[in-house]
């Protein structure tokens, strides 16, 4: 299993695609693919067919997954970052590499 430098509810901004420059809060990861489902971007329309829950049908929006490669953590003033780790009081803590804050 892979380490992911990004954790849900962290603040992104896309750094490649199609919705390059757009930010968002992580809503979910998905490990064993690298990719993350990001609030807001990256919709995508799908058609549902008419069912019981739904009977009427229609066309819904939903956020697809992003890659974690196109995507950069933010700082608390809105800056990306690369990530670092550091021990603090016996603790593994990640750190912002640009600002040395804690994330």
């Amino acid at each position: 299993m892979t380490k992911l430098k990004i954790k849900t509810g962290d603040n992104v901004r896309v750094i490649a695609g199609d919705h390059k420059g757009s930010e968002g809060k992580v809503a979910r990861l998905f490990i064993d693919k690298n990719k993350a489902i990001v609030e807001g971007v990256n919709l995508v329309k799908k058609h549902n067919k008419p069912s019981a829950q739904n009977p009427q049908g229609g066309i819904t929006e939903k956020e697809a997954p992003i890659h974690i490669s196109n995507l950069s953590l933010l700082t608390a003033d809105g800056k990306s970052t690369r990530v670092g780790y550091e021990v603090q009081d016996g603790k593994k803590v990640r750190i912002a590499k640009k600002t040395n804050e804690v994330l």
